[in-house]
């Protein structure tokens, strides 16, 4: 029993020869980075022409470790590089014999290196997929590895057999300088696979229905035109009233639906009448107030040349138009204040969407070249500065490998909303 990690070069035999061999120096200096602290003893390099298959008799995360090396340091390789290294990565633990090969080699064959193809064809490019064995023996070597894994699902190969996959990183996933637009559609393309299937079986099921439902319409109408040539004149006038009536009702019916009720309509207008009359009552009332005014100011003039009971009587009159004037100056309505609405949230169909918190940051301090991964996704590499990583607010998981180190660490991190948070861990030291 040993772990084998099966690595092949995406779309190799479709590229021409002076691009073949670039990808295949380029790939050999990679994977000899990668493998140089497993022992000799305890390592077997298959080479398949468009990849590789590595068995690894000693520890059993020696695999997922040459996998996370070998995918961080395709990752820091130049994007503008043509052709361009994409590699699909699968992991398994089986049952393998070692032989020699016709040159006096050690070589490896078995159902441990079929089951590691098989997984390996189902990844994507940058992506790193696990048997269910692998998962099961890994998982239980230290919690940290069960924290790295998703379950993928159950998937068939060719030869109709169910392998049930753990990945690490999501499908498509490679690098943000390989082109954000292959990552998407390789996601949409992983999707799709995914409900192929499930589609298939619907449209199948809405043809088989929608066959069987025209085959009994068919049947119903070719009745009622037999019931109809069989029937005498006044049966046929009576059927065709019957039909004249049914879509006469549907025709009413609809009609009734669409029609505005008259109560709708005056319950709109009623806003609008109120209006009006709120606007003429202060029309109204500072018209007043002018003419009181102007009337005021006519008896004062007048007053001057009149005689004194003319006075009186303008007296009297100013103080009843004063009088008059002040219910109108109480009854005046008071401004309108308008208060600022609470912002919205977003609605998507009428369902109210939750608002996000700001980003928080973790500032992560470790040795050079160190990567770092948060829930599964890479964040980079660190060099001779802190990685400061934006982060949504809440719990996440935090990996660091490097490869100088036989383990790879692992933490959960709480981050808050607009805070930073300050990770040296011991691991790094």
């Amino acid at each position: 029993m040993c772990s084998v990690l099966f690595l092949d070069i995406v779309e190799y035999s479709k590229k021409s020869v002076s691009g073949q061999i670039s990808l295949k120096e380029r790939f050999n200096d990679f994977l000899s980075v990668a493998i140089r602290d497993v022992p000799l003893d305890d390592r077997i390099i298959l080479d398949t022409g468009d990849g590789a298959a590595l068995s690894f008799l000693g520890d059993v995360e020696d695999a997922l470790q040459v996998a996370l090396v070998l995918r961080e340091s395709l990752r820091g390789e130049n994007a503008h590089m043509d052709p361009p290294l994409l590699v699909r990565m699968g992991i398994n633990l089986g049952p393998v014999r070692l032989v020699k090969d016709i040159n006096g080699q050690p070589n490896i064959v078995g159902d441990g290196i079929n089951v590691a193809q098989r997984v390996m064809g189902f990844s994507d490019p940058g992506q790193v997929l696990v048997s269910r064995s692998y998962y099961d023996a890994v998982s239980r070597l230290s919690p940290e590895y069960t924290e790295m894994f998703h379950y993928e699902g159950s998937r068939t190969d060719k030869h109709v057999r169910e392998h049930e996959v753990y990945a690490i990183g999501y499908p498509g996933e490679f690098s943000d300088d390989k082109s954000i637009a292959d990552q998407t559609t390789a996601k949409f393309k992983a999707l799709q696979k995914r409900i192929s299937s499930s589609w298939q079986v619907f449209a199948q099921r809405v043809s088989e229905t929608w066959q069987s439902t025209a085959q009994r319409m068919g049947k119903i109408v070719q009745a009622v035109i037999a019931a109809y040539q069989a029937a005498t004149p006044g049966k046929r006038a009576a059927y065709i009233g019957g039909v004249v009536a049914f879509f006469a009702l549907i025709a009413v019916t609809e009609v009734m639906i669409h029609r505005t009720p008259t109560s709708d309509v005056q319950s709109a207008e009623a806003p609008a009448e109120s209006a009006g009359e709120a606007a003429a009552d202060s029309g109204a009332s500072a018209d007043q107030q002018q003419e009181e005014v102007a009337e005021t100011g006519t008896t004062a003039s007048a007053a001057k040349t009149a005689p004194a009971t003319q006075k009186k009587e303008s007296g009297s009159r100013t103080s009843t138009s004063s009088s008059r004037a002040k219910p109108s100056t109480s009854a005046a309505r008071p401004k309108s204040t308008t208060k600022s609405k609470p912002k919205s949230q977003t609605n998507i169909f009428g369902i109210p969407m939750p608002v996000k918190g700001k980003p928080g940051y973790a500032s992560v301090t470790c040795m050079d070249g160190s990567s770092v991964f948060v829930d599964g996704f890479s964040k980079g590499t660190i060099g001779r500065h802190a990685l400061r990583i934006s982060l949504d607010p809440g719990k996440h998981h935090l990996t660091i490998t490097h490869a100088s180190k036989p383990s790879v660490y692992s933490q959960v991190i709480f981050i808050k909303s607009g805070q930073t948070l300050y990770l040296h861990p011991s691991f790094c030291n």
